[in-house]
């Protein structure tokens, strides 16, 4: 063990904050498995508590098209770059910093002055010289880091690379989350634009009926006028619609890294997606340990707790060693010859003894720092508990939600078709038809979102867990540092 390694460390010797202890995340037991309903969006989802999740979990929802954009995305991504760049820069600093803290510092040196020399200085006034003077040295200095201040400094730097490393994870994960979300938004607006233009075109038919009817004399003006203007209502939400669409196809672009002009995208529909029937859910204790922000918020505290010790340490004495070996003459050719060597060694000790309360302060903000990064450490916890629960009910509730739209969309059919029919034989008012074909449109674009729901908060389960990130091949993952005991180990698989 080299000298510099063998004072103690003041400081603290840090250890990560422990797993909250409980045993689900939601106040309730959630059911074993989701309610289901007719077609492929209403499948019944079952939990799997203490199941994995695969690192490429977007897979499982069997949808060629978008697996392709994600494989486009990940290799384009400017996010991407910038915290893969961020990772090596620090993983940089961190070998600087080894090289330049904890071993020798050597240094070759070649100078030539001329000067003018006075006997001033050694007494001798009448003597007065003008001469050239060369010299060639090795230098060489050694900090000892007698109490940690330098180990500490590289404690708080390998906390920075594992701290960009689960950014770097962050941004993937956030990158492909954002990516089904958006693909599942698309289908989710051509199914309502298909259905709206549908329903249009009904409304359409049955205006050129009444208008027929109204110049037989068989109904009023007025329903006449009330017919147009559900047609146009109608079409008046296509626009709308239709813009949503531009812009969730303008996301997905730039989320690909391609300009919106320039990307070639697949066209999604709502049945290019499976739905996935078993939901893999980690246990509450190793949420902590998958989670990239809850990890990175985990870094920014040991870092904060490093960063004690560096100002502790800087109250302390500091020994420097130093040593020069060289060769000094009037002329080039006599540097290197017998009897111009000349050499020094010595040490320094350097303890503070009076710096206005420097010292301390630094080391009571060091400690206020790190309370600081405990309490954001606390509340991104807080938060990520917050987002599973959430995520876990609405899974939950759209199956109920949807099971319910299915109903209301068959009631709303049924209905429409009965009051036509009434309608033709003058059994019902045109008020009667005309409130059934509002409810019936209401009820196809309320399935619509219905069924994009189930598919949009399974992202969402699986982006609050942390998507699977430690599953990946090596090969995948060249985001370990060298030096970074932390940054080589895998959370726990579940």
């Amino acid at each position: 063990m080299s000298l510099g390694l063998a004072g103690c460390m003041v400081g603290p010797n840090y250890h990560a904050p422990a797993a909250p202890t409980v045993d689900r995340y939601t106040p309730a037991p959630m059911p074993d498995q989701t309610a289901s309903s007719p077609g492929a969006a209403g499948l019944a989802q079952r939990f799997a508590p203490g199941a994995d999740i695969p690192a490429a979990w977007w897979t499982l929802f069997h949808c060629e098209p978008l697996d392709t954009v994600i494989r486009a995305a990940l290799a384009n991504s400017p996010n991407i770059a910038a915290a893969q760049a961020a990772l090596r820069q620090a993983a940089e600093n961190y070998r600087a910093q080894v090289g330049g803290s904890l071993l020798p510092s050597v240094d070759a040196q070649l100078g030539a002055t001329r000067q003018k020399f006075s006997g001033l200085s050694v007494g001798q006034p009448g003597v007065v010289e003008e001469l050239n003077l060369y010299n060639a040295s090795v230098n060489v200095s050694y900090k000892l880091d007698l109490f940690g201040g330098a180990r500490r400094q590289l404690e708080g730097l390998a906390a920075q690379i594992d701290y960009e490393r689960y950014q770097l994870q962050a941004a993937w994960l956030a990158l492909t989350a954002n990516i089904v979300t958006a693909a599942v938004k698309e289908a989710s607006l051509r199914a309502q634009i298909e259905a709206t233009a549908g329903i249009a075109l009904d409304e359409e038919q049955q205006l050129k009926l009444l208008q027929q009817q109204f110049e037989l004399g068989g109904v009023a003006r007025t329903a006449v006028l009330a017919q147009q203007t559900l047609l146009a209502q109608t079409r008046a939400t296509l626009p709308s619609l239709q813009q949503a669409l531009d812009q969730v196809r303008h996301q997905l672009a730039v989320l690909s890294g391609k300009l919106p002009s320039e990307a070639a995208l697949p066209e999604f529909r709502l049945d290019m997606f499976s739905l996935p029937q078993t939901l893999p859910v980690s246990v509450p204790s190793s949420l902590v340990k998958q989670r990239p922000d809850i990890l990175a918020a985990d870094a920014l505290l040991h870092q904060a707790s490093a960063q004690i010790g560096v100002a502790t340490a800087a109250m302390y004495p500091q020994l420097t060693l130093s040593a020069s070996y060289g060769a000094e003459a009037l002329t080039p050719a006599q540097v290197f010859r017998a009897g111009s060597t000349i050499w020094s060694i010595g040490g320094s000790l350097l303890q503070p003894l009076f710096r206005g309360g420097e010292l301390l302060a630094q080391k009571r903000a060091a400690v206020a720092a790190f309370e600081q990064a405990d309490a954001q450490y606390r509340e991104t916890v807080l938060q990520a508990f917050q987002n599973v629960a959430d995520s876990l009910r609405a899974l939950d509730n759209d199956a109920n939600g949807l099971k319910a739209q299915t109903e209301a969309w068959h009631s709303a059919s049924d209905s429409l078709d009965l009051t036509r029919a009434q309608y033709r034989v003058g059994a019902v008012s045109y008020l009667a038809l005309l409130d059934a074909q509002r409810q019936y449109q209401q009820t196809v674009v309320n399935f619509a979102q219905a069924q994009a729901a189930r598919y949009a908060d399974t992202a969402a389960l699986f982006q609050s867990l942390g998507g699977g990130w430690w599953n990946a091949p090596s090969s995948d993952a060249a985001n370990h540092a060298p030096g970074d005991t932390k940054a080589a180990a895998s959370p726990p698989v579940n």
